[in-house]
């Protein structure tokens, strides 16, 4: 089962970076959402968009989300 918002935790952990960083990473996105008109969620980012924006394929995120 695929969630379908990320945390800052897996950010971190995908992106390499502290929790702190990660959390920013995520305030940047989501200002790029709300400014599209997006609702969006404090803390938490859509799954498909941060793969998309990180620049991300298929089969990396698989291998993310399975270790």
């Amino acid at each position: 089962m695929s969630k379908q918002f990320m945390t800052a935790e897996e950010v971190a952990d995908i992106l390499g970076y502290s929790v702190g960083q990660a959390y920013k990473v995520i305030r940047g996105l989501n200002a790029e959402l709300k400014d599209k008109g997006y609702i969006i969620r404090n803390g938490r980012i859509p799954r498909k968009y941060f793969y998309e924006r990180a620049g991300l394929e298929q089969e990396e995120k698989q291998q993310n989300e399975q270790t």
